[in-house]
Parts: structure tokens; sequence; C-alpha cells
């Protein structure tokens, strides 16, 4: 039986990969449930289901760190981005290496269509007024993909704010219209958002669906590369 072969984009949290420090022991993690899905991988599962992975990753808390202290400096909005860019291809480098020998030899342009069979392709930051979920939602664009994973430090899509409101109700699924109320449609850097209201915008012009998963508990990726049942949010 030939393995069936999609592609998935997967817009990693920084918060993730670096939330004080590089967290090694998710990252590995992480590795090992992807390297399962690869083409030239074995895998374990009885669907024959193998995935290539194009994987944006964000800057997460060290780059509100920097963020802030530029903006202490006066520094404008799009220096700070600047830096925000910097700090995602820092932590993208760090996950392109983790996949040596599975991945791209080098961070990718995401509006620039590249060729290879390589299972794994890595992007950091783009440009100013990006974020990193607006990098997945424009290499979805490019690559002609329909779903992309965010994987963030979050349970669910909420219908407020929890850090706001106490009475909060969890949203297992959500079109783009009811999702675009709740998250506005301003983004600024260091916003921290489900899914920010650019890319949003973008996702739902493009009809894509974005899966909201907590990538602290990769068990629910693995699930969901499974297509069993999972915890999460679908949005779209």
């Amino acid at each position: 039986m030939n393995a069936k072969r999609e592609t998935i984009i997967i817009s990693l949290g920084g918060s993730l990969v670096a939330p004080n420090e590089i967290d090694i022991g998710f990252l590995k993690s992480f590795r090992h449930v992807l390297s399962r899905w690869l083409c030239h991988r074995g895998s374990s599962t009885k669907s024959g289901q193998k995935y290539r992975f194009f994987i944006t990753v964000g800057g997460g808390k060290i780059c509100r760190i920097y963020q802030k202290a530029l903006l202490e400096f006066g520094a404008k909005s799009n220096d700070r981005d600047w830096m925000g860019i910097s700090v995602t291809k820092l932590n993208a480098e760090i996950v392109k290496q983790m996949f040596a020998g599975s991945a791209y030899p080098k961070l990718i342009d995401p509006v620039k269509k590249i060729k290879t069979n390589k299972d794994i392709v890595i992007s950091g930051g783009y440009k100013p007024g990006a974020s990193s979920d607006y990098v997945s939602v424009l290499m979805a664009k490019i690559y002609g993909v329909k779903t992309i994973v965010n994987l963030t430090n979050i349970d669910y899509v909420y219908d407020k704010n929890p850090n706001k409101f106490s009475d909060t109700k969890p949203l297992k699924e959500i079109d783009w219209k009811s999702f675009e109320r709740i998250v506005g449609d301003k983004w600024s850097p260091g916003t921290s958002m489900p899914f920010d209201p650019r890319a949003s915008k973008l996702a739902s012009k493009l009809k894509l669906k974005v899966i909201i998963l907590n990538g602290k508990k990769l068990e629910r990726l693995e699930k969901f590369l499974n297509n069993k049942p999972f915890i999460g949010t679908i949005i779209g």
C-alpha cells in the first residue's frame, strides 16, 4: 500500500520553543511526533497516512522582551517588528537544525515558492506588519495548502478573553466571521492572540481551516494527524 502524502502547515508558537529559554524537552517531543509521519520514515498508524510539514516559527516571550526594551527607547512599530522577525529566525534555525536531514537546508521566504522533496520546510518571520500566523497563511496561499495547525499554549479559542472575564466558554468550532468578531481587526508587534486578525482575514478569504491546539499536550496533535477526536478548536 502506497502512503498518501498531504502537506500541512504548522504555525509553531514561540512561547513553546522558548518560554524563557530554549525548551529542549518540548522540541525533542515535537520532533518525535512529526518524524513518525514523514514519508521517508515508517509509521505505526493503520491509515498509512504520510505528511509533509511546512513550519513557521514564532518569537514568543523573548521576542516581546526585546520589543518592550526597544519601545522604552522610542523605537517605532516598524523597528519593533524587525526585532521580532530576527527572534523568530533564531528560533526557526533551532527547529531546522533539529530536523537536519529531513529539512530543507535554508529558512525559506514564504512568498517565494520553492521546489523540494524534503519533508520539512521552515520559515521564520517575513516583514513588518506580519506575524508568524500571517506567514503561515501566505505559505498556504503559495503552496495551495488548505489546513494550518496553530500550536499555541491554550486549549481552545474562547468566546471572550479568558484573562479578562471569568465566564468564558470554550469553542470547539467557530466560523471565520464569528472568530474575527472576537479578535478584532488590529494587530501590533508583540500582540498575543489565538490567531492574529490580519492572518484571520486572509485565511477567511482563502477558505482555510485552522486548527488551534495546545502544543504543550502533543498527544492532541497526534490525534489530529491520526484523524481521531482531539481537544482544540477548528476555525473555518
